[in-house]
């Protein structure tokens, strides 16, 4: 089952709509600010989740007074040791989701960016995956290898950053720029703007947990 957060982070509504469109997603999570895109294309959620410190108390109240079938309501206090962005996470696991989907992740506030960027390990344990999307990137973090259709790739680039102090074994096949056991160690940038140029491109590697960044600029 696939789920979709729309974080209160900055969004491209036109972006945010058309990635709704190209896939099915059986649960939509709002959290806070996030909300406010709903109630922009007159739409509902299924979850709305956070301690709505950001999102126009009158669109809120839109949403508690809708007649017929109303959004579930998770309500936390500010004062808290998640930011809502994890909150709406572990409800869509909850609810048995094995692949989300998350927008409006990204923006200004670069805290919450590294932030969002490392809640995409919640899922690893529980066989989750966890892909964070804006117009020009697809972030996702890998325990195992993966293999990246050239035709179903995010863009013209692939960056591959260690999460943990080393990733061994790194081999990489199909891409312009290819390894072979090679071990791939923090604080390097070796990794970045890489580019398929085979119909697939292969990672494969033996220990550790990659970011794979997918850019198209």
């Amino acid at each position: 089952m696939q789920s979709l957060i729309i974080s209160g982070g900055h969004l491209d509504d036109d972006f945010a709509a058309s990635y709704m469109k190209q896939y099915e997603f059986a649960l939509t999570i709002a959290v806070d600010a996030g909300i406010e895109f709903f109630d922009r294309k007159g739409w509902a959620p299924d979850y709305l989740v956070g301690d709505f410190d950001t999102v126009k108390p009158e669109i809120l109240q839109k949403f508690l007074q809708l007649e017929g079938t109303k959004p579930k309501i998770l309500q936390f206090q500010p004062e808290k040791d998640e930011t809502d962005t994890e909150l709406a996470i572990r409800t869509a696991m909850n609810q048995g989701c094995e692949t989300i989907h998350i927008l409006g992740a990204t923006g200004s506030r670069m805290d919450h960016v590294l932030g969002n960027i490392h809640l995409l390990g919640m899922g690893m344990g529980r066989g989750v995956e966890i892909i964070l999307v804006d117009p020009n990137n697809r972030i996702r973090m890998i325990e195992k290898g993966i293999v990246i259709k050239q035709e179903e790739q995010y863009g013209s680039y692939v960056s591959l950053l260690p999460f943990t102090p080393k990733v061994t074994k790194l081999t990489l096949t199909g891409f312009k720029y290819p390894l072979y056991h090679y071990t791939l160690e923090c604080y390097h940038s070796l990794g970045v703007s890489n580019e398929i140029i085979a119909e697939q491109a292969e990672i494969s590697f033996q220990d550790g947990v990659l970011l794979v960044v997918e850019a198209k600029d």
